[in-house]
């Protein structure tokens, strides 16, 4: 017999254990990732989350799912519930688990104002969909009623010795790491610029102590017009482009997300403040890059950079 508990820290060890049981080869997690990810996020929909446990105790499977909550007014919105992920042991599986388990968080997330759901893709995010070689767990939410979208990818390169990257000689333009001192007008790019998930990312990122040396800037007139993030080992927060970095022996680092003022693109800006990202990023000591969560294949291709994982996404309007 199975029952649903509520979403409780108490539980971490044993869901850690069954998602690396199942899919950690390919993603391992972390206990302090999937705290930061799935239990300290304010976004988390409790009721809408929960773990079964059967009759021995044992936890067979969890669903994590979230509906925006802040009080932060960013361009988020507050009628998309996510199911952040939602896992079954293989041994407890096709016996409604799942299903209940779906079935609860939907419930939940619609009593909370959510009237479209997407699989991954929350803030604080694993997954922006479900990794395309899980073929039976994407025909399972299709027949509970989700769309495919689209697939989206994360890129990888392995730098050698020889690789040379160097900061773009751009005339006008500057490229730097974002001092502290510019924290508010860098915000104020964002905002302006990038209202939504970006602006949001930043504003928690200087929340927890950062000091700006994840961010690669563009100046221009001493006006920032683009940005790029760069994550590593001595991030604050666990970023989503090293949240896999336990499958490499050398230390990863990540790139992205990018973005140039809509008024200053088309001059090569969007490409010039990637490569100094990774410059700085390599002058850090990182060989191995990924850029995670993008459909700019072509784009990124010019820098050497190949397809490493992809996810379909997934909608359901309740």
């Amino acid at each position: 017999m199975i029952r649903l508990e509520p979403w409780s820290a108490r539980r971490i060890e044993a869901v850690v254990q069954l998602w690396n049981g199942e899919i950690g080869t390919d993603f391992p997690m972390r206990k302090e990732l999937f705290k930061q990810n799935s239990f300290e996020d304010e976004n988390i929909c409790k009721q809408a989350s929960a773990i079964a446990v059967d009759d021995e105790g044992n936890v067979a499977g969890f669903v994590v799912a979230k509906i925006y909550q802040e009080k932060h007014k960013v361009d988020i919105s507050r009628t998309t519930g996510w199911i952040q992920v939602l896992l079954v042991g293989e041994s407890q599986r096709n016996q409604g688990i799942g299903s209940t388990l779906l079935a609860n968080a939907e419930k939940y997330l619609k009593k909370a104002g959510a009237k479209l759901i997407l699989l991954g893709r929350d803030p604080w995010h694993y997954f922006p969909g479900i990794p395309v070689e899980l073929k039976e767990t994407k025909a399972w939410f299709e027949r509970k009623g989700y769309e495919n979208t689209g697939t989206e990818h994360d890129m990888i390169r392995k730098y050698s010795v020889h690789d040379e990257i160097k900061i773009p000689n751009m005339n006008g333009v500057e490229c730097c790491v974002l001092d502290l001192a510019d924290k508010e007008l860098f915000l104020d790019f964002l905002h302006r610029c990038f209202p939504g998930r970006w602006e949001y990312e930043a504003i928690h990122y200087f929340r927890k102590g950062g000091t700006g040396r994840e961010f690669a800037i563009m100046k221009k007139e001493k006006k920032i017009i683009g940005f790029c993030r760069m994550n590593d080992e001595q991030s604050v927060l666990i970023a989503q482009n090293v949240y896999w970095a336990p499958l490499f022996k050398e230390k990863l680092g990540g790139i992205g997300p990018l973005g140039v003022d809509k008024r200053e693109r088309g001059q090569g800006y969007g490409l010039a403040i990637v490569e100094a990202g990774i410059n700085f990023l390599r002058e850090r000591g990182h060989s191995r890059i990924v850029i995670d969560w993008t459909g700019l294949i072509s784009f990124y291709n010019k820098l050497g950079y190949t397809v490493w994982k992809s996810y379909s996404a997934y909608k359901k309007d309740v």
